[in-house]
């Protein structure tokens, strides 16, 4: 009896294969897809880096938490669990201190946003273990024993026409300078409310130093705003730059977070994917 016999190319297209019977051949199809699924399934179940989902945002100087409600109101409509520090504002260790109790309250990892001041604030609070990376706004960023002084200086950019009162406390509580200063593309409505409620900072926060620079150790990104009257942009590249961070450019005043912050949350989440990596 003759038993029939099929040509199958396979691997190789000039050296056929011949399979015995086509119920063989079902049978090795079958195998070959059994094992496909298996493998398919099991690509599926390996480990994959869980997203962050937790974003603790910190402000700077002349602001307070309220802030970041537009940012806060876009991230939370993605699904992101966030905090706001509420920052004294009396010293370098002061405010990493309010934002380190903030961050143990935390659960998982963690993504720390700074603007403005407060880059250096998250420069050491970052060192925290559940703090992933760290996002700059418009930032001063120092080094490992460096203060905000000390980086302002090096880069040539020192401080001028803020003058400390006779508690030594920095103030922009004038509306017309508050949005020439800080919010220049904000309505003038919202930068008299953002003026109401500005808190002044301490000069002194400005001399405390960093002891370890958490950019060192993590991944950073760092929003340029363009069109800023606070802080340089020249001196905010160079920042930038010397940090090693992920670099977007934006058209804005200082106060990014409240002229446009569905550029700020892109930001953010991008770098909460990325992160996670």
């Amino acid at each position: 009896m003759k038993v029939a016999t099929k040509t199958v190319r396979c691997f190789h297209p000039t050296r056929p294969l011949k399979i015995l019977s086509s119920g063989f051949t079902g049978r090795l199809l079958a195998s070959l897809g059994l094992a496909l699924s298996l493998s398919i399934i099991g690509a599926e179940a390996a480990p994959r880096s869980h997203p962050i989902d937790t974003i603790v945002l910190v402000h700077g100087a002349f602001t307070d938490g309220s802030s970041w409600a537009p940012v806060i109101a876009r991230l939370q409509a993605r699904g992101y669990h966030v905090v706001a520090v509420q920052n004294p504002l009396t010293s370098l260790a002061d405010d990493v201190a309010a934002t380190n109790r903030v961050l143990r309250r935390q659960t998982g990892d963690v993504l720390l946003v700074g603007h403005s001041w407060a880059g250096a604030v998250i420069t050491e609070a970052g060192n925290a273990a559940n703090v992933k990376g760290l996002v700059y706004l418009s930032a001063l960023v120092p080094d490992s024993g460096e203060s905000a002084g000390d980086l302002l200086n090096r880069l040539k950019a020192p401080m001028t026409g803020l003058t400390p009162d006779a508690d030594g406390l920095i103030w922009l509580d004038d509306a017309k300078a508050y949005r020439h200063v800080m919010a220049a593309d904000v309505l003038e409505t919202k930068a008299a409310e953002l003026a109401a409620l500005q808190q002044p900072i301490a000069a002194a926060s400005f001399a405390g130093k960093v002891s370890h620079a958490a950019w060192h150790d993590k991944p950073s990104w760092y929003l340029q705003t363009k069109n800023d009257y606070a802080l340089p942009p020249q001196v905010q590249l160079a920042i930038a730059h010397q940090i090693g961070a992920s670099i977007t450019s934006i058209f804005s005043s200082h106060m990014s977070l409240v002229s446009h912050p569905d550029a700020v949350a892109n930001l953010i989440e991008q770098a909460a994917r990325e992160a996670a990596r």
